[in-house]
């Protein structure tokens, strides 16, 4: 049996990925800014965890998808440029969130060595959101030493770590955790689907990927994300991969034309700011008030955190982007320009 064609790319991007990463940005702003439902309901919870899930998932299927496709993929290379997209923007942004705060000097180690999401949990409100951007960096840590020890045949450990991680969580009752080793599972079934794209389990996971229902599989990651659907939270990682594995493989579909719109485009973009400063900007004046005198301030809170992402996007962490490739450069004289269907991980911000 031959080993099918990697998911259908535009050049080296797959602009689903891009709607995705939009739409999961905008579940996590409404989650945090707008109320959604009744609260008895709790789709304000839903959608925050609905959110998280799949930019978890674009997160290990991109990273994994670089180190398997890139032709030399340095350990060095992949550290320093991922540090350099993720770290100044994240010491800026928590640098102002915890001053702002008033949190005590005790919490900015762990903020700042991104371990906060672990006991004794040393977040404050306006840095809560933060856990996530910790259970990126164990990741990157964990694949970086995983890499340098067994290359890319280490790899093929990842869905191994996968479903250990997520019988973990069953064994502790754990449905909806922050903390790394309850809630890393979501990034390796986005590096399981890597894997499945790249073609290491033969033919059939692209067959059954084109086969599959989208809309009963965004209504059963909706119920898996609700934290009273009790089981269901455990399956949360896998459908969220099945979806966004469904949706590159057979894209030609109305949620594939969707997802390839270039406002989503435009949001996954600027994204990582959207995350780092909305919580920052709700905790002013801006997200001040009880009942409906906040939400009456909420398009103005929107229309300065799209003005600030776009300067932060644009300008700073551009900068400091462009100063990590030359820094990669140095440390790898041949360089890393990517074998061809390779998805570097900057190209999807």
């Amino acid at each position: 049996m031959s080993v099918p064609a990697a998911m259908p790319q535009h050049g080296n991007r797959m602009p689903e990925l891009d709607g995705w990463r939009g739409i999961s940005i905008a579940l996590v702003l409404a989650a945090h800014l707008l109320p959604l439902g009744p609260k008895s309901w709790a789709l304000n919870g839903t959608a925050a965890a609905m959110g998280m899930s799949l930019f978890f998932i674009l997160s290990g299927f991109l990273i994994t998808g670089f180190l398997l496709g890139d032709p030399k993929p340095g350990v060095a290379d992949f550290l320093v440029r991922r540090l350099a997209r993720i770290v100044p923007l994240a010491w800026l942004g928590m640098a102002l969130a915890l001053w702002f705060g008033g949190a005590e000097i005790g919490a900015y180690a762990p903020h700042f060595l991104f371990y906060a999401n672990l006991p004794p949990f040393p977040l404050i409100g306006v840095t809560a959101h933060f856990w996530s951007l910790c259970v990126e960096m164990h990741f990157y840590l964990g694949i970086a030493v995983l890499y340098a020890i067994a290359g890319r045949r280490g790899l093929m450990l990842l869905p191994v770590l996968c479903l250990g991680f997520t019988a973990m969580r069953v064994s502790y009752g754990e449905e909806l955790s922050i903390q790394t080793q309850f809630r890393i599972d979501e990034i390796l079934a986005g590096a399981v689907l890597a894997l499945a794209n790249a073609g290491k389990f033969g033919a059939w996971p692209n067959r059954a990927l084109n086969a599959a229902n989208q809309p009963l599989l965004i209504l059963l990651l909706a119920i898996a994300s609700h934290p009273d659907s009790g089981f269901m939270n455990y399956l949360r990682p896998y459908l969220a991969a099945l979806l966004v594995g469904a949706t590159i493989a057979h894209g030609n579909t109305r949620l594939g034309a969707a997802l390839r719109l270039r406002a989503l485009r435009y949001v996954a973009e600027v994204s990582f700011a959207l995350y780092v400063i909305h919580p920052l900007l709700a905790h002013t004046w801006l997200g001040a008030g009880e009942g409906w005198e906040k939400y009456v301030k909420r398009p103005l809170l929107f229309a300065v955190l799209f003005g600030l992402a776009h300067v932060s996007t644009f300008y700073y962490e551009r900068h400091w982007m462009r100063w990590g490739r030359l820094l990669s450069a140095r440390l790898s004289p041949q360089g890393s320009a990517g074998a061809p269907g390779a998805v570097h991980p900057e190209r999807l911000r």
